[in-house]
């Protein structure tokens, strides 16, 4: 079994699935389809690369070439997730915004040609910087608890491997 794998894919369900409740804590409402959604706290993306790369440190060591890879990976996946993501996302609000002002200024005319209303691009696809963050909170804590779970004795210990 590859555990370090399992730990960050469970870690990913793990972090969609809280997207729920704090989604109702924020709204008073269930939204179940945010458990298939990107966008939103906790960062599945981040939660999964920290929870590997949590898991590979304490396993491998961090100067290990393991721990460089994925922290490496992890970093550019944070990124993309709350940079390139985001603001394509922030783009998208724009261009919906547009379509909606488009549909105002052709009024009841444009109406009369087409009865069905035009499909809003997607906008959430991109993660706020305090999303990432906690998505990186919740995969430190399920790599150590995955690792702590498999009942290795070190050969060293995690100070001793920083060096």
């Amino acid at each position: 079994m590859n555990r370090p794998m399992l730990t960050a894919l469970l870690t990913i369900g793990l972090a969609q699935s809280l997207k729920v409740p704090i989604k109702k804590a924020q709204t008073d409402l269930w939204e179940w389809d945010t458990l298939i959604e990107t966008g939103g706290m906790p960062s599945s993306h981040s939660a999964g690369v920290t929870a590997l790369a949590t898991y590979v440190a304490l396993e491998r060591g961090v100067s290990s070439v393991d721990f460089a890879l994925s922290t490496v990976f992890g970093l550019i996946v944070m990124y993309d997730a709350q940079g390139i993501r985001r603001q394509t996302g922030e783009l998208t609000i724009k261009v919906n915004e547009m379509n909606a002002d488009l549909e105002r200024i052709a009024g009841d005319s444009h109406a009369k040609q087409s009865e069905k209303r035009s499909v809003q691009l997607r906008e959430r696809l991109g993660h706020q910087p305090e999303e990432v963050v906690g998505g990186a909170m919740l995969g430190v804590i399920t790599g150590c608890i995955s690792y702590a779970l498999t009942g290795k004795k070190r050969k060293k210990s995690f100070m001793l491997s920083l060096f």
